[in-house]
């Protein structure tokens, strides 16, 4: 079981770390949007579109190694006075009954608005814009994919060995 964890944990740490190139490369894009059109009177949609899908797929792509790294957002209530076993148990709790079933809802949910953009190749939001709303859609099922995968590591460990 800690081998199928560690192979999650993997894909996660990957993803994140090929991620946070995309950040940088966002701030460049961003950059370069502000110098044309300040400086030199030059404008781009599908640049300025860029923005939006690389911040979405920064975003959506890194849940699950956020998740990994427990860095998410936390109602910390009770959290933080309870003893490590009550943790423990609020963790799996809201692993099996609030994360899980939200992101499986969400995965069903999205999927046929995923498959409907796919199949028409979904073209842009704006006019000059970047043909590939298809793609910024598909982040919705790989973000439900990525977290899922991240809470079983997480239940792996919670439920059979040492914590994340």
């Amino acid at each position: 079981m800690e081998r199928i964890a560690a192979v999650i944990d993997q894909i996660n740490t990957t993803t994140a770390h090929v991620l946070r190139w995309l950040a940088l490369f966002m701030v460049l894009v961003q950059f370069a949007i502000v110098l044309g059109r300040y400086i030199f009177g030059v404008n781009s949609i599908a640049v300025q579109e860029s923005v939006l899908y690389l911040h979405a797929t920064l975003f959506m792509l890194g849940a699950g190694y956020t998740l990994l790294v427990d860095k998410h957002v936390r109602v910390d209530v009770f959290y933080a006075k309870a003893t490590p076993q009550t943790r423990r148990r609020i963790d799996v709790f809201g692993h099996l009954f609030l994360l899980l079933p939200s992101m499986l809802a969400l995965l069903y949910w999205s999927w046929p608005s995923v498959r409907n953009a796919w199949a028409i190749f979904e073209g842009p939001l704006s006019v000059g814009g970047i043909k590939g709303v298809f793609l910024l859609k598909t982040l919705i099922p790989l973000f439900c994919i990525l977290v899922i995968l991240q809470s079983v590591s997480s239940l792996v460990r919670l439920l059979f060995g040492k914590t994340t």
